[in-house]
C-alpha cells in the first residue's frame, strides 16, 4: 500500500511533509497524524492552533483536539484544555491510557500533568495584542479563517493518513473561535463531526464553523458516503450539500465549512462550501504528501453549492 497524508490549509504542507516522512519509514498512520499535528501546534505563527492560537473572550487560550485510530477503531479527545501546546498528544494519551474518549477543562489539565506533559504558556505577545485590540472594541467571536487580518492562519488543522499496512487514522486540533465564550467547544474534538475513521472505508476531517458542522456530524456522513461507493471527492461534496440543505447560510447565518477525505484505496478528495470563501485571500487550500510529493503539495479544493461544484473561485 502506498502511504499518503492529507491536511487542511496552507500550514498543512509542513505537517504533511513531517507525517509522510514517518509513513515512508514504515511508521503507523496514527504516529504520522500525531507528529504532523504537532508541527502546527508548536508554530507560534499559526493563530488558530496550539501555541499562538487566539484566546477566548477572557484572554485564555483553550485548545481542543482529537485523534482516531482506524486499526483499533478507538479515539481520544480533549476540550477546553489550557497550558499544553500539543493537545493532540494529550488526546492520544486519553485514548491509550484510559477507558474514556474525552476529557475536558481542568480535569483534562490534571490528566496531562499526571501523564508527564509540561505546562507552558500558550498566549504569545502577538495574540495578546490582538485580544487587547478586540476587547477595546468588544466585537463578536470570529473564526480565525474568516479574519481579514490573517491570510495564512486559517482554522482547524484536520488530517487523514494511510500507512503501508493499509491502516487509516485522522486527527484535528484547534484553538477554536477567537474571542469565544470560555468553555465553548466546536467540532474538532467531536468524533463524527470534526473527524471520523472506518478502517474498512476511509477517513475524513472537517474545518470551518464548528457550531454548524456539529449539527450534521459532517465527517461521519462523508465516510458513510464512501460505503455507498462514492469517490472521496464525491463524498466531500455531497456531505457539504447535506449541511447546506439542513443549515442554509442564507437563512441561518453566514458560515463556511470544508472537508478532506481519504478512501481505503488511497483515493482522496477535498471540498468546501462556496459561502465563506472568496478570492484572493480566503481560498480553500489543502495539502497532500505522497511518494510523488514527499515535501507536500498545496492544492485549491472545489467549492460547492446545492446545485454545482466550482473548481476554483
Amino acid at each position: 500500500m502506498n502511504p499518503l497524508i492529507l491536511a487542511t490549509w496552507r500550514f498543512g504542507q509542513a505537517a504533511c511533509a513531517k507525517g509522510f516522512s514517518l509513513l515512508a519509514e514504515g511508521l503507523s498512520a496514527l504516529d504520522a497524524i500525531e507528529a504532523a499535528a504537532n508541527v502546527v501546534e508548536e508554530d507560534p505563527n499559526v493563530n488558530s492552533v496550539g501555541y499562538g492560537g487566539l484566546p477566548n473572550a477572557e484572554g485564555d487560550v483553550e485548545l481542543d483536539a482529537a485523534i482516531m485510530d482506524g486499526a483499533q477503531h478507538t479515539a481520544g479527545a480533549v476540550a477546553a484544555l489550557t497550558g499544553f501546546r500539543r493537545p493532540i498528544s494529550v488526546a492520544r494519551c486519553v485514548m491509550e491510557r484510559t477507558p474514556h474518549v474525552m476529557l475536558v477543562g481542568e480535569n483534562a489539565k490534571r490528566f496531562a500533568l499526571q501523564a508527564g506533559f509540561v505546562e507552558e504558556e500558550l498566549l504569545t505577545e502577538a495574540a495578546r495584542q490582538r485580544w487587547l485590540a478586540w476587547r477595546s472594541n468588544q466585537t463578536g467571536a470570529e473564526v480565525a479563517h474568516f479574519d481579514r487580518l490573517s491570510k495564512e492562519g486559517h482554522d482547524t488543522i484536520g488530517l487523514c493518513a494511510l500507512d503501508k499496512n493499509g491502516n487509516l487514522a485522522a486527527g484535528c486540533t484547534t484553538s477554536g473561535l477567537a474571542w469565544k465564550l470560555p468553555g465553548r467547544v466546536g467540532d474538532s474534538p467531536i468524533v463524527g463531526s470534526g473527524l471520523y475513521v472506518d478502517n474498512e472505508l476511509g477517513a475524513a476531517a472537517a474545518t470551518g464553523d464548528g457550531d454548524e458542522i456539529m449539527k450534521v456530524c459532517l465527517s461521519y456522513r462523508a465516510v458513510m458516503l464512501l460505503e455507498r461507493g462514492y469517490t472521496a471527492q464525491q463524498a466531500c461534496e455531497e456531505a457539504l450539500r447535506y449541511l447546506l440543505r439542513k443549515r442554509p447560510p442564507e437563512t441561518c447565518r453566514p458560515y463556511g465549512a470544508a472537508l478532506i477525505a481519504l478512501r481505503k484505496d488511497g483515493d482522496c478528495g477535498a471540498a468546501a462550501t462556496r459561502t465563506g470563501f472568496q478570492a484572493p485571500d480566503r481560498l480553500w487550500i489543502w495539502a497532500i504528501a505522497s511518494t510523488e510529493h514527499p515535501e507536500g503539495l498545496l492544492q485549491e479544493g472545489s467549492y460547492v453549492t446545492l446545485t454545482q461544484s466550482l473548481p476554483h473561485l
